[in-house]
């Protein structure tokens, strides 16, 4: 047992597209600060990151429909959609300006232009969707987006969706086609590579047992490395980056911001097709609508996947559940993560979701050919031996007391949780996750170094243009900063070269 105390400015726990982040954009601003980062795994981006773990979708509001509400007056509210829009803009520009400092070589590495698509089946889902559709052409950040009910244009967006369907069908879609595909392991890794080069100290199997207060104020870690040792760290200011890893770190911080905060886990399945005939007759993100009772992180989508310069077919998320927080967590991930503290809060929150349980328990006993017959209400045609299954990444749902939910409520989306002195900070959630990165990122420096903002303010402007101002609001803005990322990350359609 070592008992040397290494002492650094930053310390980063996981390494996955958040820690990645907000690495990069430290040293963008603090060049000379020291940041260390531990990750369990033995490589960057291998948990909810990884490529295979999630679905690529660079969530811009596109195509999924659970980000557009129909209200009781059949008036659609698409608030939630501009949010996210607006905060995928954010990742977009500070992507460009990687690319634009050489700080990044080819983005076709991690992002590539692709349609995105919401399609309904039945009249009543078919109105919704022109009805969708007209309130968010026109809002400035959704312009280009197309509608269609015909038959004959469905066939030439989707051929592979619509042929060998009844003809009577009632089916509708929109289109839009500055959606993208995005890489979110190539990107960690490739920012990860970006942090080595500028001393970034990437500890890899080195797993963090214990995060306590120091006298000073600061953070003192026990690090178990994989050879048994241990190490003990110290840092002014330490970020949890680890996942679903991150709600025990969470707890074993103490703060009171983490109490009364639970997770619950939920895995994904995909369906993957690697026939090449099959593959290439589709070309797009194409987002169906939830079934009545699923959660919003199971809505059925087809996709064009972009892996390792190799186009595949993506099908799903068939919903699981184990009680792992990671997908190499342990079993008792779920049961070590309820405390006196948050019992209330779980206890509700399992009362309210009993339909939610019975929902996984479901998909969980689903046979391969049960999740054929799913697939078939997109691909008629879909062969068995075409597809196989793929187990996605885990994702632990943050559970906390709200004033609008009252005890135990199920939260969809990512949170911070930082104490009130901004030394620690911890994400939780899931989706959107990895397209509002750099947003979430933000909020975390704005949130933890109020004291730097003043002085920072220029650089993050210099990164992030539009930071600070409504796109939707400055529609010359928004058009200037379309045309300038759509160029710097070859999204125009023509194919970028190499500068390797």
């Amino acid at each position: 047992m070592s008992n040397r105390e290494t002492k650094t400015d930053v310390i980063l726990i996981g390494a996955g597209i958040m820690s990645a982040t907000l690495g990069t954009i430290l040293k963008e601003l603090v060049p000379d600060w020291e940041i260390t980062v531990f990750e369990k795994l033995e490589n960057a981006g291998e948990e909810s990151s990884n490529e295979w773990n999630n679905a690529g979708t660079g969530h811009a509001a596109l195509c999924e429909l659970n980000y557009t509400v129909e209200k009781p007056d059949g008036s659609i509210d698409i608030s939630n959609a501009i949010k996210i829009n607006e905060q995928f803009q954010l990742s977009m520009q500070f992507w460009s300006y990687l690319v634009n400092n050489k700080l990044i070589d080819n983005p076709q590495d991690f992002i590539m232009p692709l349609p995105h698509m919401s399609m309904v089946q039945g009249e009543h889902n078919v109105a919704f969707l022109k009805k969708r559709f007209e309130a968010m052409t026109n809002n400035p950040l959704f312009q280009g987006m197309e509608f269609s009910d015909d038959p004959a244009k469905l066939m030439e967006w989707i051929p592979l969706i619509i042929k060998d369907r009844p003809m009577n069908e009632s089916i509708a879609a929109t289109k839009i086609d500055t959606g993208t595909d995005v890489n979110f392991g190539a990107l960690t890794r490739i920012l990860f590579d970006h942090l080595k080069s500028k001393n970034v100290d990437i500890k890899y199997k080195h797993s963090v047992d214990n995060i306590k207060r120091a006298h000073d104020g600061s953070w003192e870690l026990k690090i178990r490395t994989d050879r048994g040792t241990i190490e003990r760290h110290n840092a002014k200011f330490v970020f949890i980056g680890g996942g679903g890893g991150s709600l025990h770190l969470l707890q074993k911080s103490g703060i009171p911001e983490g109490k009364h905060i639970g997770g619950f886990p939920v895995s994904g399945i995909f369906m993957v097709c690697n026939n090449p005939d099959v593959v290439a007759q589709h070309h797009a993100k194409v987002y169906g609508k939830a079934k009545v009772g699923a959660p919003p992180m199971s809505v059925p989508h087809l996709d064009t996947r972009f892996i390792d310069n190799k186009k595949s077919l993506l099908f799903g998320p068939f919903a699981g559940f184990s009680p792992k927080f990671l997908k190499t967590g342990s079993m008792f991930d779920l049961v070590t993560s309820v405390k006196p503290n948050n019992l209330v809060t779980m206890l509700s929150a399992g009362a309210k979701n009993m339909s939610l349980t019975k929902y996984l328990v479901e998909q969980v006993m689903l046979s391969k050919e049960k999740r054929m017959e799913e697939l078939r209400e997109f691909i008629p045609s879909a062969k068995t031996e075409d597809w196989d299954l793929v187990v996605a990444g885990q994702r632990v749902q943050v559970i906390k007391d709200t004033e609008a939910g009252g005890k135990g409520t199920l939260q969809f989306g990512t949170e911070v949780i930082s104490s009130a002195d901004g030394s620690i900070a911890a994400l939780l959630g899931a989706s959107p996750g990895a397209s509002t990165a750099v947003h979430v990122m933000l909020e975390v420096i704005k949130k933890c170094f109020p004291q730097h903002m003043k002085e920072w303010e220029p650089k993050i402007k210099e990164m992030i243009p539009s930071v600070g101002k409504s796109l939707m609001n400055n529609p010359d803005l928004l058009e200037e900063i379309h045309t300038s990322t759509a160029e710097t990350l070859g999204l125009n359609g023509k194919e970028l070269v190499s500068s390797n």
